[in-house]
């Protein structure tokens, strides 16, 4: 692998199915220009685990993959099946710090449809690649955006993340191209 060539790893965090994995780095291949490898899974994160909250801290489990050596990769994305949180918000889809090195997206939330039906695959599978493009940008020291037809928007709800399109607005676009050059 050359150093020469900025990396993301996609890295399980338990039991994440592998297509999950697999769609993930396509997407950041497609929408972000960048290779992405899928390391080997790490195990649950039951250390972040909050008993009063029932729920497991991001801020931990992030602290906690900062301190991993990955050498060979500028980002790297947590996947994992458990809920998260941060303390203001009851949940979170996803979870980075800005311009840091590690990011996280939750299947939890985003396999369930509005109803509570269980969500088809097509629907989860975008539905993650929409977070995890999101937290890449994140990490990639974008900002949340106003525009609405950007991926960099924030979606609080599945019904917000649903009617986010998978691509930056021209203005994040850019911005992506002006981090990217840096690296």
């Amino acid at each position: 692998m050359s150093p020469t060539e900025p990396r993301i790893g996609v890295l399980p965090l338990g039991k994440v199915p592998e297509i999950v994995s697999k769609s993930i780095a396509a997407h950041i291949l497609g929408y972000l220009d960048l290779d992405a490898d899928i390391l080997p899974a790490l195990d649950d994160p039951s250390y972040a685990f909050d008993k009063r909250r029932l729920q497991y801290d991001a801020g931990a489990i992030l602290k906690s993959l900062e301190s991993e050596p990955f050498q060979d990769y500028i980002k790297v994305i947590g996947l994992l099946d458990v809920d998260i949180f941060v303390p203001i918000f009851t949940h979170v889809f996803g979870e980075a710090k800005q311009g840091g090195k590690c990011a996280l997206v939750s299947l939890y939330r985003l396999r369930k449809n509005l109803d509570g039906t269980i969500a088809s695959i097509p629907i989860l599978l975008e539905r993650t690649a929409k977070v995890a493009l999101h937290e890449s940008g994140h990490l990639l020291n974008l900002l949340h955006c106003m525009d609405e037809r950007c991926v960099m928007h924030f979606s609080g709800t599945l019904e917000d993340l649903d009617n986010t399109p998978l691509y930056l607005c021209r203005y994040c676009s850019t911005y992506l191209r002006d981090a990217l050059s840096r690296i």
